[in-house]
């Protein structure tokens, strides 16, 4: 009998780690992709789009670059449509299908839905 009770306890409390050290890694893995997504926008996006997704750089304003944060712009856009401008570029917007990933552009997008006003 107290073999079984030990043999449940050690159960539970395996199972009690083990979900939490899940819990954990989605936690870090979430916040390690929404600072991956800031990086990956600064360093392929920011130039022309600037840092808050607004197109107020120098760059921006040169090449006419979308203004992210524009309500009715994101309102009018699906998620199809930003992940094939990321990928394919779009008028004076490059392509980034050699440079990222398909993760790193879905991630891109949902960082650019967060610029949204």
């Amino acid at each position: 009998m107290k073999f079984l009770t030990f043999v449940l306890v050690a159960a539970f409390l395996s199972i009690t780690f083990i979900a939490y050290a899940a819990a954990t890694a989605r936690e870090n893995t979430a916040s390690a992709s929404a600072v991956d997504a800031k990086q990956l926008f600064d360093s392929k996006c920011a130039k022309c789009h600037g840092k808050d997704g607004r197109a107020r750089s120098m760059r921006g304003k040169l090449t006419h670059a979308r203004d992210l944060t524009s309500g009715e712009w994101q309102n009018g856009v699906t998620d199809e449509r930003l992940f094939n401008s990321i990928s394919n570029g779009k008028g004076k917007m490059p392509s980034f299908k050699k440079d990222l990933s398909e993760d790193q552009i879905d991630v891109l997008v949902a960082y650019v839905r967060r610029l949204h006003q």
